[in-house]
């Protein structure tokens, strides 16, 4: 009898303990299920909403089509020159821009223990900033980096920004107000509109240097700026007289009725033929600046030229 009731007490405790078990197993099941099904909607999230692409930077930059004809400015002969030639002082300097809706209508040049920066005054208010390099490299820049404009008692926009060479193409990227765009301009700040007195060691070399005794010479001469379509024939004629030079230049074209030297003006020589100067010559090998006025435009315009007369060539005329 107790045998019984001991087989039975077991068989109770047994069918008890079952569904325990199995109800464990299906918790577990379902948990894991639950996990698979999340899963999977977050998959699906993530195909339904693609992660976010970089933001195009290349649409702040204005296009090739956006901007004016862009002009050369950078010859090939340049030579850059650094502050570290050059006496520390504040020069009035000449800049060509690449681009005619980038007028600058005065610069000054300062050198400082062989670092230089120029303060251009803008013939515009259309910019906001600048940035000395590639419009690209200007987007990715931080404000900090920005050079921002700088109203003058007179309205105008002023920007100083480092210059690191003279007769160098300089990148510079100006942030068009209107546009909100960046327009990319190449800057030459000329070498040649430096006074000699600003060189630790002259560029020029004289007639003192040469020692030329006075008599009549004649020397290659080669003429920049401009369009590039005017020319002087060379070799000119130059006469040496008390230390000092002077050439005759004939142009080719009959359109120049002055020139402009070192402030001075010169008159044309000629009536008919091409035009014809005697001007003086500050000295040789290097970039003499010279002004002169045409009459082939409809009306007068003077422009800017540089004379450059080789004293390799020198020699005395027969």
């Amino acid at each position: 009898m107790k045998k019984k009731q001991i087989i039975t007490l077991m068989t109770l405790l047994l069918t008890a303990s079952v569904p325990a078990v199995c109800y464990a197993e299906a918790s577990d099941t379902e948990q894991s299920q639950e996990t698979a099904d999340a899963q999977e909607e977050e998959n699906e999230a993530n195909e339904a909403e693609p992660a976010e692409e970089s933001e195009d930077l290349s649409d702040q930059v204005a296009t090739a089509d956006e901007m004016t004809t862009k002009e050369d400015v950078v010859d090939d002969s340049m030579v850059p020159v650094t502050g570290e030639e050059l006496n520390d002082g504040e020069y009035e300097i000449e800049v060509d821009s690449s681009s005619s809706m980038f007028r600058i209508e005065k610069c000054t040049l300062t050198v400082k223990d062989g670092k230089m920066t120029a303060l251009m005054t803008m013939g515009g208010t259309g910019y906001l900033k600048l940035f000395m390099g590639t419009g690209a490299e200007a987007v990715e820049a931080s404000e900090d980096e920005y050079i921002p404009f700088v109203e003058n008692e007179d309205g105008q926009h002023t920007f100083e920004v480092p210059v690191e060479a003279l007769d160098k193409g300089l990148d510079c990227a100006a942030f068009s107000k209107n546009k909100e765009k960046w327009y990319e301009r190449t800057l030459v700040f000329k070498a040649s509109s430096l006074p000699t007195e600003a060189y630790k060691e002259s560029p020029v070399t004289t007639v003192e240097d040469l020692e030329l005794e006075d008599g009549q010479y004649e020397a290659e001469v080669t003429l920049e700026g401009g369009s590039g379509k005017a020319s002087v024939e060379s070799p000119a004629k130059i006469e040496i007289k008390d230390g000092a030079a002077t050439a005759t230049l004939i142009w080719s074209s009959s359109n120049y009725d002055y020139m402009i030297v070192d402030g001075e003006k010169y008159l044309m020589l000629n009536t008919e033929g091409n035009s014809t100067f005697e001007i003086p010559v500050a000295g040789f090998d290097f970039k003499m600046p010279v002004t002169a006025d045409t009459v082939a435009m409809s009306t007068p315009h003077e422009i800017d030229y540089t004379l450059t007369f080789d004293s390799s060539t020198l020699k005395k005329a027969e």
